[in-house]
């Protein structure tokens, strides 16, 4: 099924709730600090924010036709650095 240009489709939903998760970091760091804190044990608040601010990025990325290959690219490269992450912090 073809789209209007300019429609909004999955991937630019997807991409704008992921921006909104990330500015939401910002607003509210308490609400992801349960969250980072088994991940990121060190300096947690530095990584809430860093956490944010990448899923700002890539969710912006996403939004955009134009951008979003690197927005693809972007958010392998971060849930793979979140799983790493995890696993190390699983021991």
């Amino acid at each position: 099924m073809a789209t209007r240009k300019g429609s909004l489709d999955a991937v630019s939903l997807l991409g704008g709730g992921l921006a909104a998760t990330g500015v939401a970091h910002f607003v509210a760091p308490q609400v992801f600090a349960p969250i980072t804190a088994p991940v990121f044990p060190d300096d947690t608040t530095t990584w809430t924010y860093r956490n944010g601010a990448s899923e700002t990025a890539i969710g912006l990325a996403l939004v955009s036709p134009r951008t979003r290959r690197l927005g693809l690219i972007g958010l392998a490269g971060y849930l793979g650095f979140l799983g790493y992450r995890a696993a190390l912090a699983r021991g």
